[in-house]
Formats: structure tokens, C-alpha cells, sequence
């Protein structure tokens, strides 16, 4: 993950102390997967290994978002045995 703290020293820049305050705080970062024509029946019937298509297909961008706002769009990548979203455009 980008270190935005990290980044400004790397360019000689010291952020200010709001800033450097600023960068502590948590945020919620989600993946947004929208499945199209999901019915509350459907939901009914899941169970443990159940397998939802998703009828996305792989390169797909999926919105990124922070505190429920749209910030980016990534696509879905392996990294070893874990699943990983590389940005592709940020909005």
C-alpha cells in the first residue's frame, strides 16, 4: 500500500502537521462487486459452498471506495494465493 507520509519525504517534503495528523486516521476501503437481477430468493438459498456467478467478466473494472465514496476503479489479480485489486484509474 502507498505510505502517503512515506511518498512526501521520498520527494523532500514534510507534510504539515494537520496533514501528518490527517494521515493516522482509518478509513474504510471496499471493493463494490454489484450483482445485477440478485433476488431476495436467491439470498434465501444460500449455504455454506455455495458458488454465486457472478457473470463478471476477468478485466473487469470494479468501483473502488472509500467511506462509501467512489474513488477509483481496479481490476481483480492473483498475488501467490491471495486475491488483490491493482487500480487502474483513479476518478
Amino acid at each position: 500500500m502507498a505510505d502517503l507520509a512515506a511518498t512526501a519525504n521520498e520527494q523532500n517534503q514534510t507534510p504539515s502537521p494537520a496533514w501528518a495528523q490527517a494521515l493516522t486516521l482509518r478509513c474504510r476501503l471496499t471493493v463494490d462487486l454489484p450483482l445485477p437481477g440478485f433476488k431476495i430468493a436467491d439470498v434465501l438459498q444460500l449455504q455454506k459452498n455455495t458458488v454465486i456467478n457472478s457473470h463478471w467478466r476477468l478485466g473487469t473494472d470494479a468501483p473502488l471506495l472509500v467511506n462509501g465514496k467512489l474513488i477509483a476503479s481496479g481490476e481483480f489479480e492473483a498475488v501467490g494465493d491471495h486475491l488483490a485489486i491493482r487500480v487502474t484509474e483513479l476518478v
